[in-house]
């Protein structure tokens, strides 16, 4: 007999037989009775045990340590005493795998255990409804990106990891041997998405990991981390990249609540979708509503973390949004992206911006330089040898279209959306200055 899944016995006829497997979750032992709760990723079944039924073997099914893995057979019965609206008189339960005691990290336990305790044992804590609800609804999340990309016609891509320049400079990078020779693992597909611009994909996207060498010690970054990029030609300015940035995270946002909803009760989150256009504010506007909130700064000003908190809370109460773009950002500020455009008519500014959501920078891009002289000439201004670029600035010389896009942190993106309060709840096994391991 197949195994089947514990919801779709649901869809079984009283007295059915069925077999179904999961892990032990507890054991009420009444004395001539016991009551097996078995949890597969679906749900949970009940096993009722009879005495007078095993003889012998009662005594050793009801002391089955907790979390072992057993497989069920037997005939389903109705009962509105449980979850799922049966229950399972067994035939025969093997025990597929028996769990050690005792557990080092508990499952159904009210009482939560310390973060590192819990990464340590991660396989135990993902099997948590609560946490496998955070995977199932950052699957969605990615279904309506690329379900998005789909309908707007974008290239799914995959660019290397292992580069031999970095795209935003060499403090952040981490070096790896390749085969005697000094290479990097890449913080962005840049480079090569702007190549592709110039090879006349015109649009394209990649959801791929990123790496980044920053000693950091917050609940908002980690050392690799999903990014999506997406990049787009025949642009006429950055407000093209935010109206499809816009329409991306509306579009999936929309995917989540449309296909998730359920899931989302369970962790009691509501998403607010993005109407478009979302809200613009220039660089220099937001320095001043800070300053007028109260902010100082004992450097040159800034929208730093402090102040994306604040510029959060006083759009959603003035604008009742929680999204809204910076724009507009000074060139000082974005010195190591040499491929941004500055303008024209104001050269000390960018095409660049930010995407906000609940206080926290989301998504960062703009318009990228085409103009193969300006480009250099921005790359010499910061110190750069051409030469360690020559593959991508050959894709310049030969026709490159006007182009933009953005780079998005994913794992940032769950978070927001789920109210987490730690990056590393959204990531399977997080990498930081710390955790190597599992």
């Amino acid at each position: 007999m197949k195994r089947i899944r514990s919801t779709d016995a649901v869809e079984l006829e009283n007295g059915d037989h069925c077999k179904l497997a999961g892990w032990l979750q507890e054991v009420r032992n009444l004395g001539g009775i016991a009551f097996l709760k078995v949890r597969d990723r679906y749900g949970v079944f009940q096993v009722v045990v009879l005495k007078k039924e095993l003889g012998d073997d009662f005594d050793h099914i009801v002391n089955i340590p907790r979390e072992s893995v057993i497989t069920v057979e037997g005939k389903k019965q109705e009962t509105d005493q449980t979850e799922l609206g049966y229950e399972i008189l067994p035939i025969s339960i093997r025990i597929d795998s028996e769990a050690h005691k005792p557990l080092p990290l508990g499952v159904v336990d009210k009482v939560d255990a310390e973060m590192g305790t819990r990464f340590d044992n991660r396989f135990l804590d993902l099997r948590k409804e609560e946490k496998r609800t955070i995977f199932e609804l950052r699957e969605t999340l990615l279904r309506g990106l690329r379900d998005f990309f789909a309908k707007e016609n974008f290239i799914e891509i995959n660019t290397p990891k292992i580069a031999a320049a970095g795209a935003e400079g060499g403090a952040t990078l981490f070096k790896v041997d390749y085969y005697g020779r000094d290479a990097y693992l890449a913080q962005s597909p840049q480079l090569y998405k702007q190549m592709l611009m110039g090879a006349g994909f015109e649009r394209v996207y990649e959801i791929a990991p990123a790496y980044r060498a920053e000693d950091f010690d917050t609940i908002r970054h980690t050392s690799e981390f999903v990014s999506l990029d997406f990049e787009m030609s025949f642009i006429d300015s950055s407000e093209d990249v935010m109206d499809m940035t816009g329409r991306m995270v509306e579009h999936s946002l929309g995917y989540v609540v449309e296909h998730s909803s359920n899931m989302l009760e369970k962790l009691g989150v509501e998403i607010e979708i993005p109407k478009d256009p979302i809200k613009r504010i220039p660089h220099h506007e937001c320095l001043e509503i800070l300053e007028d909130l109260g902010k100082t700064w004992d450097e040159e000003p800034d929208v730093d973390t402090e102040g994306e908190k604040m510029l959060g809370l006083y759009v959603k109460e003035n604008f009742d949004t929680e999204f809204f773009f910076i724009t507009d950002f000074p060139s000082k500020l974005k010195q190591n992206t040499f491929y941004a455009m500055r303008k024209d008519d104001e050269p000390s500014l960018t095409t660049y911006f930010d995407l906000e959501y609940k206080g926290q920078e989301l998504v960062s891009g703009g318009q990228r330089e085409h103009r193969y002289e300006v480009l250099t000439g921005q790359m010499k201004d910061l110190g750069l040898e051409l030469e360690s670029f020559e593959h991508y600035l050959k894709s310049f010389k030969y026709g490159m279209p006007t182009h933009g896009g953005i780079g998005l942190g994913l794992d940032r993106f769950v978070q927001q959306m789920l109210d987490l309060e730690n990056i590393r709840e959204g990531i399977l096994f997080p990498r930081d200055t710390s955790r190597l391991e599992p």
